[in-house]
């Protein structure tokens, strides 16, 4: 599936390995957009988050980084940085201009090879096809999210697979507020209703994850089920690095309305905003828009992932999903 991102100066593109089981997604913005970031899972794996706080002196980014390959993985920033340098992107400094990068990853070493993780090659092709393909933005089982996996609260025998999408909300008549979201999170993935879109599985049902954490009378050994999910709000309304912040934790009401169990000890949550300042709006408005945009990319990623390796997506079980089993 292809989406389109209707925001001037910002672009999305994909690097995908179907055989390593892993990817990147950079979302390109080389004029500068003012961004911020809010954390909220045990396990982060993140780059220049801090350079992203109120507090921090810098207030544009040119890029952010989404990839696979656990902290590994995060050399392949190295690749968006020379993409930048090339063009003459960056901050200004008295000798030179420097690209200012900002990245986030998921744990996918158990979809494909264990070895495999994006490097600065890939990230650079990314950029360049964020160049080319903009403003569409490819979704589903591509980029960060080739080997992202969800319901993993019983092992690797209970997962589903994960994906990458992107859902936007127009306020105020024309201010637009976008989430590009990867799921690969420790928990169930709900709908509107509450109910279970795909997640832990046993028996041929879905297991309420939320349900048998409580149940459980010993901590769980979440071995090897290192989890996250990312997403970066992009919106043209004109905010200032503090209300940039301010949305970004609002966001997170998306990830509880969307993910349960969310923001656990194993999950390394995170959310970016990137305000392009082109359009007057305010921070209520673009906090509520954005944590609804925020729960519909979680749900439509998910949807639109694609199974592999035996992992079952939510349209394999569209037509054969028997009912929920006790916990």
């Amino acid at each position: 599936m292809t989406a389109t991102l209707e925001l001037e100066g910002i672009s999305v593109g994909h690097f995908t390995d179907h055989a390593g089981g892993t990817g990147c997604t950079v979302v390109l913005a080389p004029e500068g957009v003012t961004t911020s970031v809010d954390l909220r899972g045990g396990a982060p794996g993140t780059l220049e988050t801090a350079l992203l706080s109120p507090y921090a002196s810098v207030g544009l980014i040119h890029a952010i980084m989404l990839t696979g390959g656990s902290a590994p993985g995060m050399g392949a920033a190295a690749g968006v940085t020379s993409f930048l340098q090339e063009r003459g992107v960056g901050h200004p400094t008295p000798y030179a201009r420097v690209p200012l990068v900002a990245a986030g990853v998921i744990y996918d070493l158990g979809v494909g090879t264990a070895s495999g993780c994006p490097k600065p090659e890939d990230a650079y092709r990314a950029c360049s096809q964020a160049e080319a393909a903009a403003p569409r933005v490819e979704e589903g089982s591509v980029g960060v999210g080739t080997g992202a996996t969800v319901g993993k609260i019983l092992g690797a025998a209970g997962w589903m697979k994960g994906g990458l999408a992107l859902a936007t909300v127009v306020v105020g008549g024309d201010v637009k507020v976008g989430a590009l979201s990867v799921v690969n999170a420790l928990g169930d993935v709900l709908d509107a209703r509450g109910e279970i879109l795909v997640g832990a599985r046993r028996y041929g049902g879905f297991v309420n994850s939320h349900q048998l954490l409580m149940k459980m009378t010993t901590s769980p050994a979440f071995n090897a089920m290192e989890s996250t999910t990312l997403s970066v709000v992009m919106t043209d309304a004109k905010l200032d690095k503090l209300q940039c912040s301010i949305v970004a934790r609002m966001s997170h009401d998306g990830f509880a309305r969307a993910i349960c169990p969310v923001h656990t000890p194993v999950d390394g949550d995170c959310i970016f905003v990137m305000a392009t300042g082109k359009k007057p709006s305010n921070v209520f408005q673009i906090g509520a828009a954005a944590a609804e945009a925020v729960a519909t990319s979680i749900r439509r990623a998910v949807r639109l992932a694609e199974g592999c390796e035996g992992i079952p997506s939510f349209a394999d079980l569209r037509h054969e999903a028997g009912p929920p089993v006790e916990p």
